[in-house]
This record gives structure tokens, sequence and C-alpha cells, in this order.
């Protein structure tokens, strides 16, 4: 369990190391929402934060892997928005695509509200400005989230503090998740927020620089045969 601040629009929550991190954006967007299993100690830390859990209108999944995408039906009040591809997963409860039973999890079907598609600009308040890259490989429905002007990106499971992404699930692509690191790393970017585990809060174009050199080394499901 873990709670941190990065700069002061952006809040960490790390439930397990089942869940997703769980990212608030300027107290009213969370990105992406973690299994659900760890629920209450969300909304508790939530309120150690000083933050309204009612208060959440927006919810962005970065893909529809479970342990992203099983919390979003506690969030009552906030829209759903995830690449186009990843719509049907959440609105069909597709166990296959979506790896539930990997995690012993139930997904409910959720309407989706915005089906978002690269180039796609989200807007929030305090000057967030995000464009949504369409990042596949990992899974076909991976987005990262890029803020241009603050030189920070979300990464979902593409890119780690550590290493990177795999590319072995039923949707995975390992050479487009190769080209999809190669569009991310020519960007500039110094903080990098992943999916898991912990963030790079600066020097995040060296840091790709070094992980870049790793992408002959992606896991694949054809190695776990």
């Amino acid at each position: 369990m873990k709670l941190k601040r990065i700069g002061s629009d952006i809040i960490l929550f790390q439930l397990s190391e089942t869940d997703s991190n769980i990212y608030l954006v300027n107290g009213d967007t969370v990105i992406d929402t973690g299994t659900g299993f760890n629920f209450p100690l969300l909304k508790q830390m939530f309120k150690a934060s000083k933050n309204d859990f009612e208060k959440v209108k927006q919810i962005i999944n970065t893909h529809s892997h479970f342990d992203h995408v099983g919390g979003n039906g506690y969030f009552y009040n906030a829209t759903i928005s995830i690449h186009e591809k990843g719509a049907e997963v959440l609105e069909k409860a597709d166990v296959e695509k979506s790896c539930a039973d990997f995690y012993d999890g139930k997904l409910n079907p959720r309407k989706v509200d915005k089906k978002l598609k690269d180039g796609d600009i989200i807007k929030l308040g305090n000057g967030f400005e995000f464009q949504v890259i369409h990042t596949p490989g990992h899974t076909d429905d991976s987005i990262c989230l890029f803020d241009k002007k603050r030189k920070i990106a979300f990464t979902g499971d593409l890119i780690f503090a550590d290493g990177l992404g795999s590319a072995k699930f039923i949707n995975s692509d390992a050479e487009l998740l190769k080209k999809s690191l190669e569009k991310i790393s020519k960007l500039g970017v110094e903080q990098y927020l992943p999916g898991h585990g912990e963030v790079v809060e600066k020097m995040g174009s060296k840091r790709m620089q070094a992980l870049m050199k790793e992408v002959d080394k992606i896991e694949t499901a054809d190695e776990e045969e």
C-alpha cells in the first residue's frame, strides 16, 4: 500500500501487487482503476489524501486488462474512456481479452462513454492537455497519455521504470510493441508514469534510451510454451 504525490496535481495509489497503479489527476480524473478487489482501501486512501471519491468524473483506461479496469464499476459518477479497440471488451465483459480469469475476477459489462482514437486530445483543469497515443503491442488497445508541456506520459504497460512491457497475451504483438516503444522514445518524455511499479520522475529520456537496448528481449507467449 502506497500513496505518492507527483507534483501538485497527480497522486499515485498503489494498493497491491495485483492491482495496476491508479493515478488521480487534478482531483477528478482517474487513470486506470486496478482490479477492484481493494476498493475499500482505495476509498480510505482517497480520504487520507483529502480527495473526494464521489467527485471523480472521468476514468481513462490505458488498456482493457482486468488489473487496470476491474475497479471501473465502483466509480458510479464517472464516465469511461478507452481506446476504440478496447470498448467492446468492456461493454461485452470479454473474459478472454480482459484476462479476468487469470485474476479470478469477474468483469461486469460497462458502457464506454468515449471511444478514444490516436491523436485525440483530452483537456483537464489546471492546464493538463493529454494527447492520446495508440501504442499497440502489449494489447491491441493500449494507449499512452502524453502532456507535451509537462513532458510527462502515462504509459500503461508499455514501459516500466525497470523494464519493458510484455507481448504474451491473446491480442499481443511483439513487433507492434517495438514500434510503439520507438514512437514514445522520440517524444522527449522526462516523467514516465507506468501501469505498475515506480515512476520515473526525472531524466526519463535517458532511462528510455537505456531500455530501448532491451527491445529484443521482450517477453512473448511463445517463450512460455
